[in-house]
C-alpha cells in the first residue's frame, strides 16, 4: 500500500463539521516495548472503517513510526512545518479511509520553542482544518521527557498502555504521578496490553489503580484489555496492522471494543477543549 500527500486533496473536500469539535486522546505509556503504536495505528483504523474521521498526530521523537505501521513514508514532517518549508495541509497523509497521519517526529519538540509569530501562523493553519475530525489521537513517545508530558497534558483524554512486566507498572505509575504533580491531571484511562486474559487485565488495573488512588488520590479509569496473540505479534514483526491481516483473532476483537469506547467516550465530563486547545497548550499560547 502506498500513499502520499497529494491524495490528502480529495479527501478533506467532504469533511462534514461536527459541532462538538474534535476530541483529542493521547496514547501513552511509562515505558517502551508495550505495543503503544500498534494499538494507535489499529484502533485507528478500526474507527475510521466506522465512520469515524481520525487525525493521529505521531509525536514520538526517537521512534516516529506511525507511518511505517500503515505502509506510507512522508515526505515532510511537522519539522518542515516549524521551518516554515511547509504549510500543514501539505504535510497531511491520508493512510486508511477516514484517517490521516500528522507526521511529527522530531519536530513536536520544536514547537514550544516558536516565537509568537510561527506560533500564531502554525495555530491559524490548524484552525484552518476546521472541525471536520471526530478524534485525533496522539502518540506520544515513552517515560516522562518534557515533551511526552505537555502532549499529555494538552490532550483531552490521557490512556496509558501497561504490560503486566513489573518495570511497566513501575513506570507507568511515575508517568501518572509526575503528570498529576506537574500538570493536575486527576484522570487517566488505562490499556492494559500483552496479558494472557481478561482476569490478568482487570488485576493488572486493579493493582495500578490501587496504588494510584492511595498515594496520588487520582481516578483511573479501565478502557480493556488486548490479550497476547501470535498473530499480533506477527503483524507489528512484519511492520503490518493485524486489523488487516488477521481482524478475527483475540487481539483484534478486543482492539475493536477500546476503539467502540473511543467513539462513545462522554467529552462533556472533561475540563480542556478540542483540536483548537491542544495546539494552543502544545506551542505554550494557551
Amino acid at each position: 500500500m502506498s500513499l502520499n500527500n497529494t491524495s490528502h486533496a480529495s479527501s478533506t473536500q467532504g469533511l462534514s463539521v461536527h459541532s462538538r469539535g474534535t476530541r483529542t486522546i493521547s496514547i501513552t505509556s511509562g515505558k517502551g516495548g508495550v505495543g503503544k503504536t500498534s494499538l494507535v495505528a489499529n484502533i485507528a483504523l478500526t474507527l475510521g472503517r466506522e465512520g469515524q474521521r481520525v487525525l493521529i498526530l505521531d509525536g514520538d521523537l526517537g521512534m516516529a513510526n506511525v507511518d511505517i505501521m500503515f505502509g506510507v513514508r512522508p515526505e515532510k514532517t511537522i519539522l518542515d512545518v516549524v521551518h516554515g518549508e511547509a504549510g500543514v495541509r501539505d504535510i497531511l497523509i491520508d493512510v486508511a479511509p477516514n484517517v490521516t497521519l500528522i507526521p511529527g517526529g522530531s519536530g513536536i519538540f520544536d514547537l514550544q520553542n516558536l516565537n509568537m509569530f510561527e506560533k500564531q501562523n502554525l495555530l491559524d493553519q490548524v484552525s484552518s482544518l476546521g472541525t471536520g475530525y471526530d478524534l485525533m489521537i496522539v502518540d506520544t513517545a515513552p517515560g516522562i521527557a518534557d515533551n511526552v508530558l505537555y502532549l499529555n497534558a494538552a490532550a483531552q483524554e490521557i490512556n496509558v498502555v501497561v504490560t503486566p512486566d513489573p518495570a511497566s507498572i513501575a513506570d507507568s505509575y511515575a508517568l501518572i504521578k509526575v503528570l498529576h504533580q506537574r500538570y493536575r491531571e486527576n484522570r487517566f484511562s488505562i490499556i492494559c496490553n500483552q496479558v494472557k486474559d481478561e482476569t490478568e487485565g482487570l488485576r493488572l488495573f486493579e493493582r495500578l489503580n490501587d496504588v494510584s488512588a492511595r498515594f496520588l488520590n487520582v481516578g483511573l479509569d479501565y478502557k480493556g484489555s488486548v490479550p497476547m496473540d501470535l498473530n499480533l505479534r506477527q503483524a507489528t514483526k512484519s511492520q503490518q496492522l493485524v486489523m488487516r491481516s488477521h481482524p478475527e483473532t483475540a487481539a483484534a476483537t478486543a482492539m475493536r471494543r477500546i476503539a467502540h469506547k473511543f467513539r462513545f467516550y462522554a467529552d462533556s465530563e472533561s475540563p480542556k477543549g478540542s483540536l483548537q486547545f491542544f495546539w494552543e497548550q502544545l506551542v505554550g499560547v494557551a
